[in-house]
């Protein structure tokens, strides 16, 4: 799966602060994604993510 810096990804549960939206700041073996809601960005495997992904958008 191709996941490009910059990218929102629409994950399949939500973070606590009720947003599913992240956006991609690093890629490749680990990601580090920063929550469109409240700001928070954390690291999480690429197999991880993989799973848990619902839908790529190209941000705007």
């Amino acid at each position: 799966m191709e996941i490009q810096v910059g990218e929102i990804l629409g994950l399949k549960k939500q973070h606590p602060c009720g947003s599913k939206e992240w956006e991609v700041l690093r890629a490749g073996a680990d990601f580090r994604l920063k929550c469109l809601g409240c700001g928070r960005q954390i690291m999480i495997a690429r197999k991880d993510l993989e799973k848990r992904i619902k839908e790529i958008k190209q941000k705007s």
